[in-house]
């Protein structure tokens, strides 16, 4: 098996996968603003294994798994790994799916949710309700490593109701995962109060002493690349996972461009939106966008009026005359 979470480079920094945020347009767009020194790893979006595993629905859930020519260049050239995301709760399932997404598509790794909190998918026993089913969480993992050449990861939480980070990153580790991202957060809380940092540590210090080769990563309201840094060095980890933070800055990986100008977040806004028409024209809706927006019109003098103009929009028509009208 080739491992190329040996080779990277520590600090590891990796994008989170996020529903209808990671799509191959995004990415492209976060990779092409970063310094290959600070992003590593990008994610699909959640792929549900039992979704791949219809006829009808595997045309739908596999849009998730869409990597354009233009997002494979810019990953090429800047050495940028990409992992394909599954969730799920059946293991045959996931051995299937692993096996399909080995052979028909080209991603440098697969990664298991273990950590989704939302309760709908809580409540069917999937991702985060993992944690209080080791043995079936151990038989996925075993499940998918047995399809596939690719190195596994898993992405999970501290806890349920209450952090188990020991009890639950043992058996995890018991299963020989090329990589576990934890979240300091339970599924409880969800997106509320902080990631605990402690929680993490702990998780590591478990992985040094059950199976030092799992790269461990840490995730949860990191906000800058020397946040990360310090918090990899301060808990004695191989790399932090970055979620939210992205929605502050889309030059999140490039410390060294801090503070874009207007007219550099508008021209990234103006290009997004037409890799997003490219490639989704007519399967997305346009609503989808919207939610970046924010990211590109804020800290500038009558932000407030071009993203209210934006949220208004209903059509790529509309939103190309606003942005070109401010750009001229």
């Amino acid at each position: 098996m080739s491992n190329f979470w040996e080779k990277l480079q520590k600090p590891i920094f990796a994008l989170a996968p996020m529903e209808d945020v990671t799509d191959t347009s995004f990415r492209e767009i976060v990779a092409t603003l970063a310094d290959p020194q600070y992003l590593q790893i990008l994610y699909t979006e959640f792929t549900s294994v039992d979704g791949m595993n219809h006829p009808l629905g595997k045309v739908r859930v596999g849009e998730r798994l869409i990597v354009s020519e233009s997002e494979r260049r810019v990953l090429k050239g800047k050495n940028i790994r990409l992992i394909a995301q599954i969730w799920g709760n059946k293991p045959e399932l996931f051995h299937k799916v692993a096996r399909e997404i080995t052979d028909e598509y080209d991603f440098d790794g697969l990664d298991i949710n273990m950590g989704c909190p939302v309760r709908n998918v809580v409540k069917n026993g999937c991702c985060s309700a993992l944690i209080n089913q080791p043995e079936l969480a151990k038989e996925i993992i075993l499940a998918t490593k047995e399809a596939t050449h690719l190195p596994v990861s898993i992405k999970t939480r501290t806890g349920l109701k209450s952090h188990d980070t020991e009890v639950w990153i043992t058996h995890l580790l018991e299963t020989k995962p090329a990589a576990i991202i934890l979240h300091g957060r339970t599924q409880k809380m969800q997106s509320e109060g902080l990631s605990d940092w402690e929680e993490i540590a702990k998780g590591a210090r478990i992985r040094d002493e059950i199976n030092p080769e799992t790269k461990f990563l840490g995730n949860g309201d990191v906000l800058s690349i020397a946040q990360g840094e310090e918090l990899t060095q301060k808990y004695g980890l191989d790399g932090v996972m970055i979620g939210r933070g992205i929605f502050h800055n889309p030059w999140f990986f490039n410390p060294l461009h801090p503070s874009p100008s207007k007219e550099e977040k508008l021209t990234q806004l103006l290009i997004h939106t037409q890799l997003f028409e490219r490639i989704w024209g007519g399967k997305k809706n346009l609503n989808i966008l919207k939610r970046f927006y924010k990211i590109y019109t804020n800290d500038f003098p009558g932000a407030v009026k071009i993203r209210t103009e934006l949220m208004e929009s209903s059509s790529y028509e509309e939103v190309f005359r606003i942005i070109r009208n401010e750009l001229l």
